[in-house]
């Protein structure tokens, strides 16, 4: 009844469990947080019904594919034998989880898959992402700041209009069935790209469960990030946040197929949200927007190099351990490629030198070399 090997079901449940539980934060965080005084129950019952109503529209609509054509490009995101070391970035990805940092999991799980083409649309896709999401926040919210979230604070102990729960919920729904079109992809990439209809809802329920033990812990780890930023909790706020988002993800979406990571447009959005409110409210400290904005960006860069790191050698070590050789030129087959990959490596000690000491000299220099590195990245292509 199932042609899935073992190391493909080990590592569907990993990225399942991973995706779900890192997630949480940009897609139902806010939801969550909102709705605290209810039992999670509720909250998981509705979020799940979403997800049971958008995969099964998009395993019918897709003959059997429930990544919506995410995975379609075969020279991009070639199927593949899964091996052992395909598990590898998913079970990182759950450790590094369980610390809180918001890691892209796209990166993280798709990047073993891809060929270089493959990677660098995506990386591409999801830099253009986090700008325009940087820019729709902080324009968004430079208005809102002094006009509906100057109101929304001082009526924040007030009864809200019942209007606003339940355009909270609608909008979660938008933002969580969007989410998923998207992300479905990073799950469903150890599985073959057609599922039979016992294969495919016996996946689904596998989601579901561990959908309900993130409820059950309110979120997990990541969700802490979210409480960091300026009034999340207000049921209004959270209803902006994530209309705002949700259509960001609708508009990529329909641009294309190509997989990106939701985490950066995430990020993008709330920083731009965070440097509208320092810019507007004197209460709010514009080094300190400055010093988690950049935090947040280092923490997501370390996540990206690790992907790109285990991508380019775990499959070379496999090979080797096989009895193949270590052919040099498999692990870099360009020379653009192999100063990326050399770079970003290098680009690891202005992160971690910023992370450790989070002084202006360390935001400036890591703001100046990850903006150089990002416009070389757009100019030189890799293969």
């Amino acid at each position: 009844m199932f042609d899935i090997t073992f190391f493909a079901a080990i590592g569907f449940l990993f990225a399942a469990y991973a995706v779900v539980g890192n997630d949480a934060l940009q897609t139902l965080g806010t939801f969550i947080a909102s709705n605290s005084r209810l039992h999670w129950f509720w909250l998981f019952l509705f979020a799940a019904i979403i997800l049971v109503v958008t995969f099964t529209y998009g395993w019918m609509i897709n003959d059997g594919d429930p990544s919506y054509g995410r995975l379609a490009n075969a020279k991009k995101y070639p199927a593949v034998d899964i091996q052992w070391y395909h598990t590898l970035p998913p079970l990182v990805l759950v450790i590094i989880t369980r610390f809180g940092v918001p890691v892209s999991t796209s990166f993280m799980v798709l990047t073993v898959f891809a060929t270089i083409g493959g990677l660098s649309s995506m990386l591409q896709k999801s830099l253009i992402g986090y700008g325009l999401a940087f820019a729709v926040g902080l324009g968004v919210f430079l208005i809102a700041s002094n006009t509906l979230e100057k109101f929304f604070r001082k009526t924040e102990h007030q009864q809200h209009h019942p209007i606003w729960i339940v355009l909270q919920w609608l909008t979660t729904a938008y933002l969580w069935a969007v989410w998923l079109i998207q992300d479905f992809a990073n799950i469903f990439v150890f599985l073959p790209r057609q599922l039979s209809a016992f294969e495919s809802f016996t996946a689904m329920f596998a989601i579901v469960g561990l959908l309900a033990y993130t409820f059950a812990n309110k979120g997990g780890p990541v969700q802490r990030i979210l409480k960091t930023k300026t009034a999340v909790t207000d049921i209004r706020s959270a209803t902006i946040i994530d209309f705002i988002y949700a259509s960001l993800l609708f508009y990529f979406k329909e641009l294309n197929n190509i997989p990106m990571s939701t985490t950066f447009v995430f990020l993008g959005l709330i920083a731009g949200r965070e440097y509208g409110f320092a810019l507007t409210q004197q209460a709010i400290s514009f080094f300190r927007t400055c010093q988690i904005a950049l935090s947040d960006i280092a923490k997501a860069y370390i996540g990206l190099v690790l992907s790109i790191n285990m991508a380019v050698f775990l499959p070379f070590i496999a090979k080797g351990f096989a009895g193949a050789g270590f052919p040099l030129n498999e692990i870099v087959p360009t020379q653009a490629y192999a100063t990326f990959i050399i770079t970003a490596n290098l680009l690891l000690i202005p992160v971690a030198v910023h992370l450790h000491r989070k002084t202006t000299g360390t935001m400036i220099t890591l703001a100046t070399l990850l903006s150089a590195a990002t416009a070389t990245f757009f100019l030189i292509p890799l293969s």
